[in-house]
């Protein structure tokens, strides 16, 4: 067994999945999709590592969008803040944050790496980028010639839409739990089961990490610490 890590703003857990694909053991912290509040959650110094990935409405254009609409209340408030009081009280050896690609390091001496799914040979086009204490740009695996072509091409698929099998496009809101599950690199009938309205799941995956995309920084954290 690898390292113990903590996981904040956790929400479906779909990036840890991936640190737990790679043989970390990944402790959850409160999540407001579960009746938790991470603002009055206090880890001990008992992790080697911290994971975790703050709303990012307040960073996303969308937001923005939405905040111009309807108020600030519509958008969760910034919560890096957050993630940061984490690291400060749990003194990782190492931490990685995602965010959206609008969002700012929890701290200054941060590395920063930008990634797309569409890079590693996905066929979703999304985009995030991930913060650490570790340099993992020289752990990355060689992205794949599909890295030269232009993420705006026939061959990626916009988050917002999907493709059928006649490869015709389709907007999200006709794209079912199941079909942004296997977009997202996870089992379709993950969720099977799980006691969610199907718009509050559609909201839950489309928050989550790609699998690919979390692997990737799974097995970077792994290289790097090797390294060490």
């Amino acid at each position: 067994m690898k390292s113990l890590v903590l996981s904040v703003f956790p929400g479906l857990g779909l990036f840890d999945y991936a640190f737990e694909q790679e043989g970390f053991c990944v402790v959850r912290g409160p999540d407001l999709l579960w009746g938790g509040d991470i603002r009055s959650f206090h880890p001990p110094p008992a992790f080697a590592g911290v994971i975790g990935g703050p709303p990012c409405q307040s960073f996303s254009p969308i937001g923005n969008v939405n905040r111009m609409r309807y108020g600030d209340d519509s958008v969760m408030g910034d919560m890096v803040p957050e993630f940061q009081r984490m690291l400060d009280e749990a003194e990782p050896r190492w931490w990685v944050m995602e965010n959206s690609i609008h969002a700012y390091a929890p701290r200054e001496d941060a590395h920063e790496i930008t990634l797309d799914t569409f890079w590693l040979g996905e066929r979703q086009n999304r985009r995030r980028r991930f913060w650490s204490n570790l340099n993992l740009q020289k752990h990355l695996p060689p992205l794949p010639a599909l890295v030269g072509i232009d993420a705006g091409s026939e061959r990626a698929v916009s988050w917002k839409d999907s493709v059928d099998w006649k490869g015709s496009r389709k907007r999200e809101k006709a794209r079912s739990v199941a079909d942004m599950l296997e977009l997202q690199g996870f089992s379709p009938d993950l969720l099977k089961d799980c006691p969610m309205t199907v718009s509050g799941a559609k909201k839950a995956v489309g928050n989550g990490v790609p699998l690919a995309m979390g692997v990737a920084i799974a097995k970077a954290i792994t290289s790097a610490l090797e390294k060490q």
